[in-house]
């Protein structure tokens, strides 16, 4: 399954509900059987098969130092992140998943985008660490 961002966010962002820099932008984990639907899944209570382990908290891991900028040498706009990570884990994932987190319950919570890893990554009692693209999570053209 290839990357993709999920439709209903290409619509948030458009109509402005989506601040990629401003708002609590979380990266949950899924498991290799997790298979999306970007015409469907809307909200993160619509994902299934999230990675599960020691080390891991249901609901991913809210990204640090988000910045989205302006590479006029390329003509775009990029949404960049530090890399993730999570310490002393034992977890088997294969996907990303991207949200805006709004604090509560998962209903609510508007889905951004799956990013495949190409394969599983496994982690027993050390790092789990998710390497963000040098160009960022999304550019824009």
């Amino acid at each position: 399954m290839a990357s993709a961002l999920f439709n209903s966010f290409k619509r948030d962002i458009m109509n402005g509900g989506l601040d990629l820099d401003t708002d609590t932008i979380k990266a949950q984990l899924h498991t290799s059987t997790f298979a999306q639907n970007i015409d469907t899944m809307t909200k993160r209570s619509d994902l299934t098969n999230e990675a599960s382990g020691t080390g891991y908290t249901a609901g991913g891991a809210s990204l640090a130092n988000k910045a989205v900028t302006v590479d006029n040498t390329n003509d775009r706009g990029v949404f960049d992140s530090d890399d993730l990570s999570w310490s002393s884990a034992s977890i088997t994932a294969r996907y990303v998943v991207l949200y805006k987190s709004r604090g509560g319950a998962s209903s609510a919570d508007e889905l951004i985008g799956s990013w495949d890893m190409g394969s599983d990554i496994v982690s027993t009692a050390a790092t789990f660490a998710v390497a963000v693209n040098a160009n960022g999570w999304l550019l824009a053209s």
